[in-house]
């Protein structure tokens, strides 16, 4: 008779379930804030990674949504322990909050592998806690489900709806021309952002939200719950429960994460009109779990896909009416239904993406469209190749004017985001609606951090003619939340010695986004004259991360990660502290 496998024992029955000086270590000082001795009997611990801050606005609620977390823990015989980790938001930090996205994700690693964890509920909301989060996890790779805090209430301002980001662009803009007035402007703020949560916009925050529900790493119904809403506390406690569940069946999120979530999370990126920013941070989620995940995967899958959802800043409707019209369960059911989706990829409730979304109902179609009658067509997002971006540039078309997808035009050249500011107000600044503004040195390296600027404003002397749009090109990355014609992410950036840093007043550039084209109309030679003049820039400062960053920083088609933090090195115990 074969002798019974006894089960694996628990990752933390290493800490806690010895039975010497270290376990008496271990257990007394947790007891420390009454912690009964049953906690320590081998029940899985689920670690809630928290990134709680008041520096972060976006993730203010985090509290209420951590205790609802570990209430579904111990509901399934869990024992619950939360840690903080480095929280990451977009509206304070300075430069970017994308500049320590990387060293947020190394403290969530550090800090879930050093620690008597066996899985863990991740607590993200603005924008780069979320990848951050699912970076660091997936290094260590155990059973981990997502949470993510949900966006605002809509915001209403003079009897209309305004959303976050979105209207702020507009309004500054409306500002700058003289059309409204600083009272108005203020007026608008408060009415903007009137509760908890995230941006209500389809920005970054609600398409990784989004990008977490069609990765299946959350929970069904995850992207879209307003933050204030009941059920997105009934969700984190039903994520703490699912949590330990996942510990038992041996769920880690390397069995969820496979190259068929991506490929439908790419999918429904472009479904919803989602952030160009969720293609760094896919790209280097994928590249630390070891999905070989490229650039050229999101002009492949998005070619086909049309837009479905009438949001801001594609469309007109926010968050909250996307939840009521059936949220992303909704968009997932239309793209499966049209042959646009693995169906069987696993997610962490353990049934199949399919199983979760074939029966999900919309109740408002002029909120979410259906594949046959989209609200945009084929507005997947679009990778760009010649020889201004030889590794690759995107673009969203579901956020850019019709007309100038292909567009001819002379350069108005900004060597960095200071020499922007300086003269883009300047009333003799020698531009009009046909030229293209390029912004160089605002890459990974060149800002530090690949800042948000590359939607950069028009110059008031056009805006006053009444043009809303021109074709802008740059080495940075642009808010969810923002519209245009605009081209991101060229690499290699200006800083690198890409073919950006070349670029120079009066030269003209060829956009062409149906061939997939983006050509600076200057002779091979011309170019080589100008690199031989060309001096790579310092680092912006000589020590610390930011240096550690400079350093080792990828590009943007590569996921812009640290290069020495591609890949997982799994869930080791590491070594005894005493």
């Amino acid at each position: 008779m074969a002798e019974k496998k006894k089960p694996a024992a628990l990752r933390s029955v290493q800490w806690f379930g010895r039975q010497d000086i270290y376990g008496f270590i271990y257990r007394s000082w947790t007891k420390n804030r009454g912690i009964p001795q049953d906690q320590f009997d081998g029940r899985p611990v689920i670690g809630i990674c928290n990134t709680y801050s008041e520096l972060v606005p976006c993730n203010s609620h985090f509290r209420t949504i951590a205790e609802h977390v570990k209430a579904g823990v111990l509901e399934a015989g869990g024992f619950p322990l939360e840690f903080p980790v480095m929280s990451l938001g977009e509206t304070l930090l300075r430069p970017t909050a994308m500049l320590y996205r990387n060293l947020a994700s190394m403290d969530v690693e550090e800090s879930i592998r050093a620690n008597p964890l066996d899985g863990v509920v991740l607590l993200v909301g603005c924008d780069k806690t979320t990848p951050s989060l699912l970076m660091g996890a997936s290094s260590v790779d155990l059973p981990t489900v997502a949470v993510s805090g949900g966006p605002m209430l809509s915001g209403k301002y003079r009897g209309t709806d305004i959303g976050s980001g979105t209207n702020t662009w507009s309004m500054s803009e409306e500002l700058r021309a003289g059309k409204i007035t600083l009272e108005e402007f203020h007026e608008a703020e408060s009415c903007m952002h009137r509760s908890h949560g995230h941006c209500m916009t389809m920005g970054t925050a609600s398409t990784m939200a989004s990008m977490v529900e069609a990765l299946g790493v959350g929970m069904p119904g995850n992207a879209a719950i307003p933050a204030v809403d009941a059920r997105r506390n009934v969700l984190a406690r039903m994520a703490g429960r699912r949590a330990v569940e996942m510990v038992k069946e041996k769920l880690s999120l390397s069995k969820i994460l496979t190259k068929q979530a991506f490929e439908n999370a790419i999918r429904v990126n472009a479904a919803i009109g989602g952030s160009t920013n969720a293609v760094i941070h896919l790209i280097a989620i994928a590249r630390r779990i070891g999905v070989d995940l490229k650039l050229a995967d999101w002009d492949r899958l998005g070619r086909g896909v049309h837009t479905l959802v009438n949001l801001m800043p594609s469309g007109k409707y926010l968050m909250e009416d996307f939840y009521y019209a059936g949220g992303l369960p909704a968009v997932i059911r239309e793209l499966g239904e049209n042959g646009k989706l693995h169906k069987g990829a696993l997610t962490v409730n353990g049934r199949s993406l399919w199983d979760n979304n074939k029966d999900a109902p919309c109740w408002n179609r002029d909120v979410i469209h259906t594949f046959r009658k989209p609200f945009k067509k084929d507005t997947g997002i679009a990778v760009l190749r010649g020889n201004l971006c030889p590794d690759g540039a995107i673009v969203k078309p579901s956020a850019a004017t019709p007309k100038l997808l292909k567009h001819r035009g002379r350069a108005v050249v900004f060597e960095n985001i200071e020499d922007f500011h300086k003269r883009i107000d300047d009333p003799g600044l020698d531009i009009d609606a046909k030229c293209i503004m390029v912004l160089k040195n605002c890459g990974p390296k060149g800002f530090p951090g690949m800042a948000e600027v590359g939607n950069m404003p028009l110059p008031p002397k056009v805006l006053k003619k009444g043009i809303t749009d021109m074709v802008r090109i740059s080495d940075a990355r642009m808010s969810g939340t923002a519209y245009g014609t605009v081209i991101l992410h060229v690499a290699p950036e200006a800083a690198a010695g890409g073919a950006l840093a070349l670029v120079e007043n009066g030269d003209m550039i060829e956009l062409d986004v149906a061939k997939r084209r983006l050509q600076l109309l200057v002779t091979p030679r011309e170019l080589a004259k100008r690199r031989a003049k060309w001096k790579q820039p310092k680092a912006p400062l000589p020590r610390g991360y930011w240096k550690l960053y400079f350093d080792h920083v990828l590009q943007a088609h590569e996921g812009a990660d640290l290069d020495f933090l591609v890949g997982r090195s799994g869930a080791f115990v590491p070594r005894d502290n005493h």
